[in-house]
């Protein structure tokens, strides 16, 4: 199955993923705050909701995408040029972002149950069009036209969950030492900018690769 992905675009996907999901944003301070205020183990109920909404999405846009490269080869170059300038403008976005992360104080209630913190995190994941947006442009380049779709979907999709995953233990986990280092707005920004730098070289390498 890892076949099915050439090592070399592993080498550009797996860096560039990583530090776009680890970047502060919806997911990952809603982590944060769950962490800090119900504890990781019942944090866990929001990660299986978020990761069934991400794989949805993921899974979603690549199906579409797999279907205009298949009876559409000729559509999906202009797609191609199209997905280049999206993460292109992305990452200029995040070169330009100010580095600040809204955290709340509020205290999460923990009584609140299993099934509403999955829920929670499955609409989070779900009702974020720029992650649909993301997964529609990122994903494309890193499939090979001249292979067998479903296993490389299988393999970016369980690669993107693990990542998810990953970074969301680590901001739940996190606490207190994790949330002064994001108040300071410039390790945000550096963080902004080194996903912004990767996705503008996932752009470029999109457009004229």
């Amino acid at each position: 199955m890892a076949s099915a992905v050439d090592f070399s675009i592993m080498a550009i996907f797996l860096p560039t993923f990583f530090f776009v999901s680890v970047t502060p944003g919806m997911c990952m301070t809603l982590a944060m705050s769950l962490g800090m205020s119900i504890g990781l183990k019942r944090t866990f109920y929001m990660m299986i909701g978020e990761l069934i909404g991400v794989g949805i999405v993921a899974l979603s846009s690549v199906i579409g995408v797999a279907t205009i490269m298949i009876k559409h080869p000729d559509i999906f170059t202009i797609f191609k040029y199209a997905g280049g300038l999206y993460l292109g403008y992305l990452g200029v976005q995040l070169w330009l972002n100010r580095g600040k992360m809204a955290l709340s104080n509020t205290e999460c209630s923990a009584t609140i149950s299993a099934t509403s913190l999955a829920l929670q995190g499955f609409v989070t994941a779900i009702a974020n069009p720029k992650g649909w947006a993301f997964f529609i442009a990122l994903l494309p380049p890193f499939i090979n036209q001249s292979k067998p779709l479903i296993p490389q979907i299988s393999v970016l999709l369980a690669i993107i969950l693990t990542l998810e995953l990953i970074c969301m233990i680590i901001y739940a986990s996190g606490g207190n030492t994790l949330r002064k280092f994001l108040q300071k707005g410039d390790n945000v920004r550096l963080m902004n900018r080194i996903a912004g730098t990767l996705m503008l070289g996932v752009g470029v390498w999109l457009a004229l690769g």
